[in-house]
């Protein structure tokens, strides 16, 4: 599946806007418009565009409905409906007719619809429903009683619901370009293409063009097959990004152009060895933040104002990274981290993979059997075909996360992700380095798969949920940790994807108290200073770059996790001055 954009034969229309939205309280109809109906933002969660809180926390099935019209000379050609992605799981109508579903609420399907649309105006309807059980990505714990549910979630983020992403309506011609994948080999400056590229229907000829960032066209082709050889490469690095286009055109037998697409791509090589992650064959070190989606009124729709004033402020600070936590971002994320030159550690929406999870944390959560009575691995399979596929090309993505703190300790965990990470390997062409994101409880001592992934990533909190307000004894804990790991893995770096500390922004302590900005600054200071001591420690990755929202509960002020540098609204806290100087301090080395 192609990113959807206009081209010489590609027509585009975005049906963003104000849709039309009801929840299902009682059995509705696609054949018949709906019956109370209010506005709602498309793309956007619909949780917070509302103030009736019964509907924010709805559990179960609610309808969206637009119009879009199409023009008589469009019938001549494919018509395709593309979401960027709907959360969790929905079902598409066509004027009253079901045209596709799809489940998982993070990657982009589409649907050709060519023979349901008509001349003139066509009733769009999408039946969603934001459900999640034992099966899916993410899970929760899900019971259904009288047509009615409740849900538990094994995670710590609000569960936003709605079509998040845009939906287009594009159009080829009846012979098209269905899948790309620049796949090349590098030697030295010489890059050798041998691209994937998939047709369906007949042509006459192609041409391949790769073209560089001054709109030069710097080698060609005469077919699909070609093998083609970019010499003087331009590298992609981090922060520092260079993008090539391979353009495809095919021709009918009379010279016409049936057929063009582009796309970007950047050449860089990865490498995990001894203890070090390597791109373009130099140690690189992770600074950066694991991020959410969230934003006041949109919850987990796409923001782009806000996601570019995002990384605005992650390449001011000095950060060079994050991950995809949890769960693949917008395509125009990823587009933008390409062209940025952040380095992204791409998650599939596993999370949750850990029967007894709880939020808190801090009151141990009991051993149990989680890899006997969750299912999630055709779902999981399914995530990562469609993360993959979306993903395989852009050069900012460097290492594929299969699962973020599962139950890794429990009997079984090891046969599971064994099959999912093999599974992983196959699809990737670039052959990425693969990582489960892992748990506290599943230490160095407990831990089942470590052996199975090329990184170590570590989620760690001592100093909060461990050690609180005992910071020489969470550098002490720490430290035996991480001599366990890399007496159990010399050769694997760590990269710590998550460390953290609840701060209330404003709340200032004399004595540094947890939840002072004070304390937040004490913090990061007593991890760092262990990190900075171990050579195998290759990165960190702070939890999070902003306060977002979650369910309510004791330890959640406000219906928010406030482990931000920045609050909800992006005001910086104390820390975000001191990270700052050190990471850019560190680009100087």
């Amino acid at each position: 599946m192609l990113f959807p954009k206009q081209t010489a034969t590609r027509a585009l229309e975005d049906l963003s806007g104000m849709w039309q939205f009801q929840a299902e309280k009682s059995p509705l109809t696609a054949t018949q418009p709906l019956p109370n109906p209010i506005w709602m933002a498309v793309p956007a969660s619909y949780n917070d565009q509302t103030l009736n809180r019964q509907l924010r926390d709805h559990v179960g099935w609610f309808w969206y409905q637009t119009t879009f019209s199409v023009p008589q000379e469009q019938l001549r050609k494919r018509n395709v409906l593309h979401f960027g992605a709907v959360a969790q799981n929905c079902e598409i109508y066509i004027n009253g007719k079901q045209v596709g579903k799809h489940v998982g609420g993070f990657t982009p399907f589409e649907i050709d619809v060519t023979q349901e649309v008509h001349v003139g105006d066509n009733d769009l309807k999408v039946r969603v429903n934001n459900l999640l059980d034992d099966t899916t990505l993410p899970s929760a714990e899900l019971h259904e009683k009288d047509g009615k549910y409740t849900l538990r979630p094994r995670f710590d983020f609000y569960n936003y619901a709605g079509i998040h992403r845009k939906v287009q309506l594009y159009t080829t011609n009846q012979t098209y370009i269905e899948h790309v994948a620049v796949n090349y080999d590098i030697e030295g400056n010489t890059t050798t293409i041998n691209p994937d590229i998939q047709i369906n229907g007949t042509y006459a000829k192609a041409k391949l063009s790769v073209i560089d960032e001054d709109g030069q066209t710097v080698v060609t082709g005469n077919n699909v097959t070609a093998t083609l050889v970019l010499n003087d490469t331009h590298r992609w690095e981090p922060l520092n990004a260079y993008l090539y286009q391979l353009r495809i055109e095919l021709f009918n037998d009379r010279d016409e152009l049936i057929d063009s697409y582009s796309q970007e791509f950047g050449v860089r090589t990865i490498k995990v060895e001894n203890h070090r992650f390597l791109i373009n064959d130099k140690p690189f070190y992770f600074t950066g933040f694991g991020r959410h989606e969230d934003s006041l009124a949109a919850g987990k729709g796409e923001n782009l104002p806000l996601l570019n004033l995002d990384y605005q402020i992650m390449k001011n600070m000095g950060a060079n990274s994050f991950r995809t936590s949890h769960y693949p971002y917008s395509e125009e994320a990823m587009r933008m981290a390409d062209r940025e030159g952040f380095v992204v550690i791409d998650e599939v929406p596993a999370v949750g993979l850990f029967e007894n999870f709880n939020v808190s944390l801090a009151g141990g959560m009991k051993e149990g059997t989680t890899w006997t009575n969750l299912d999630p691995e055709q779902k999981h399979k399914q995530a990562l075909r469609e993360m993959i596929e979306r993903d395989h090309d852009h050069p900012s993505v460097v290492m594929w996360s299969v699962a973020n703190e599962p139950a890794s300790h429990e009997k079984g965990a090891h046969e599971y992700f064994k099959e999912i990470i093999n599974y992983t390997r196959k699809l990737d062409p670039q052959k990425r380095p693969v990582t489960i994101v892992n748990i506290m409880m599943a230490n160095a001592d407990k831990d089942l798969v470590g052996d199975l992934v090329d990184v170590l990533c570590l989620n760690r909190y001592y100093g909060w949920y461990v050690n609180l307000d005992d910071l020489d004894g969470a550098k002490h804990d720490l430290r035996v940790e991480l001599e366990k790991w890399h007496a159990h893995f010399p050769d694997k770096p760590i990269v710590f994807t998550e460390l953290g500390a609840d701060t209330v922004a404003g709340m200032h302590s004399l004595r540094h108290a947890p939840y002072s900005e004070e304390y937040q600054v004490d913090y990061y200071q007593a991890n760092f200073e262990v990190f900075d001591e171990l050579d195998y420690v290759q990165g960190e990755q702070l939890w999070n770059f902003a306060d977002f929202t979650t369910d309510a509960g004791m330890i959640r002020i406000g219906g928010e996790n406030r482990k931000g540098i920045f609050t909800r609204n992006r005001e910086p806290k104390a820390i975000a001055t001191y990270l700052s100087r050190r990471w850019n301090d560190m680009k100087k080395e």
